[in-house]
């Protein structure tokens, strides 16, 4: 099935020529639970990985065997997935209450070499926004789900490209951990929807001349908000001009509310929210720093800014970006396969890499929000 994005409730480009210049494409993933082949953009899937070659490995050193079992973490999902809607069974409880963090593979030493996880597979033809290194169509992602790498001692992703014509024989089975550091650090198995979108910059790096424009409108429609409820008396009665057509009274405050929900009037429309950033896993696009302030993420090698390449969230959508949410999934809104398909949560719920536009081959960066 195909993922539509709904309209922005507003064009804004419209409203505000000058965003032209802070305009930008983005392919939107849309996972959601499912299997995919080894040869198929997917989250969470197999990787169309060639036999001869070795897989990556996590060298670092850092605790290894503690943690959570991966087969534990697949399980918790689908025993809780399956019970949607009910009540947990007695045997399903005795089975969760056995899934504890602790030290489940007492042999591996803490500098041991471990599987890397397999976090995503995208090729160019489903993708339009990926771009690597000439000639190669096919991006692979994976990391160590463990939190513990580097001065900053966050997770370790790791990014291959290759050309997916050159791949003979598929490894399989493909390694994989026995532990993981945390069960936030597991991609379910997703097939993807991919949907390119615009989006507009984030708001504070804008110039000051657009930000101070954009915040007027927005004060503006708050402005338009409170004279709508200022004419509203007792029970939304409105003041009667003496057009006995136009002024309407409700017996009681329920009937109030009930007119007011059947009225569906639309809800309060925000730059940051609405209008500029998709939320969610995506490819290329603008990258958010709703909870910190912005800052340059440039390439060690040739100090060139680098954009997100790729953006793992916690979520599909969230309160404040629920006009996000596609328009075939409007009916399951609330369902957890659409607002958190992935379950990953990285960071405060944000992880971005970002890649080198000048040259793919320099290492990449992260950042989080």
């Amino acid at each position: 099935m195909t993922r539509t994005t709904p309209p922005r409730p507003v064009d804004v480009a419209a409203l505000f020529p000058a965003l032209a210049a802070h305009r930008r494409t983005a392919t939107r993933l849309h996972p959601r639970p499912g299997t995919a082949k080894a040869d198929e953009s997917s989250v969470g899937g197999p990787l169309l990985w060639p036999a001869d070659e070795p897989w990556p490995v996590c060298t670092a050193v850092h605790t290894k065997g503690r943690g959570h079992r991966l087969s534990d973490v697949r399980l918790l999902r689908r025993v809780h997935d399956e019970a949607r809607g009910r009540a947990l069974t007695p045997q399903e409880l005795r089975l969760l209450d056995g899934m504890t963090r602790g030290r489940h593979a007492p042999e591996l030493r803490d500098e041991d070499p471990v599987p890397l996880l397999a976090v995503a597979q995208l090729h160019t033809r489903d993708v339009p926004d990926l771009v690597g290194p000439e000639g190669h169509d096919l991006l692979q992602v994976l990391w160590c789900p463990f939190e513990a790498h580097g001065p900053d001692r966050t997770i370790d992703v790791r990014l291959v490209w290759r050309r997916s014509a050159d791949v003979g024989a598929v490894l399989a089975p493909q390694p994989e951990p026995q532990v993981v550091g945390r069960e936030a650090c597991v991609p379910t198995a997703c097939v993807v929807h991919p949907e390119q979108v615009v989006e507009y910059e984030y708001l504070g790096l804008l110039d000051e001349e657009l930000q101070d424009a954009i915040d007027a409108w927005e004060e503006s429609l708050d402005d338009d908000d409170d004279d709508d409820d200022d004419d509203e008396g007792e029970y939304g009665e409105g003041d009667d001009d003496g057009d006995s057509g136009t002024s309407v009274s409700y017996a009681t405050y329920e009937e109030y509310e009930a007119a007011m929900a059947a009225a569906a009037e639309p809800e309060t429309v925000d730059y940051r929210s609405d209008l500029s950033i998709a939320p969610g896993w995506k490819v290329g696009g603008f990258a958010s720093w709703h909870l910190t302030d912005p800052a340059p993420v440039d390439c060690a090698s040739c100090g060139t800014p680098m954009p997100p390449l790729l953006t793992v969230a916690g979520v599909e959508c969230d309160g404040a970006s629920h006009s996000w949410i596609p328009v075939e999934d409007r009916d399951a809104a609330d369902d957890p396969r659409v607002i958190d398909p992935v379950g990953v949560y990285l960071g405060r719920g944000l992880l971005r890499v970002h890649t080198c536009p000048a040259d793919p081959d320099h290492p990449h960066r992260l950042s989080f929000q």
